[in-house]
């Protein structure tokens, strides 16, 4: 065994490198993965209760929608994410009234600076009554 040539940094470096790229290629196809298929979808309909922005470095927008199935009867609460800046904008001037949300549920996302939910609404409607 030729032992001068695995002492050698050249040899380490080598290796190093391959490993690091190896590791970057897996890292990439895991976030193309989480980010680019959505384990569902689908629309909830509810009333706005709040939407704010949240993060210290990530802002995000955080909202709850109250979903009621009955007048008089506890509202279920539904936390979301969202990352358009447009469809928030449209959610503020629909702030406590009936709305449909459509919505894609993103799991396994490795940092809540893209949102603190694993729901990221894309689209909303008032609905009509």
């Amino acid at each position: 065994m030729n032992w001068s040539a695995l002492l050698s940094p050249i040899w380490w470096v080598t290796r190093l490198r391959v490993v690091l790229t190896l590791l970057f290629f897996g890292i990439t196809a895991y976030l193309l993965v989480v980010f680019n298929w959505s384990y569902s979808d689908g629309d909830r309909a509810g009333y706005l209760q709040k939407l704010s922005s949240k993060g210290w470095i990530c802002k995000t927008h955080e909202g709850e929608l109250a979903m009621t199935t009955v007048p008089g009867v506890a509202p279920i609460l539904w936390n979301f994410s969202v990352w358009d800046g447009a469809v928030a904008h449209k959610m503020t001037s629909l702030m406590g009234k009936k709305i449909v949300l459509h919505y894609k549920e993103y799991r396994y996302i490795p940092t809540n600076c893209f949102g603190e939910t694993a729901y990221f609404v894309d689209a909303v409607q008032a609905a009509v009554e």
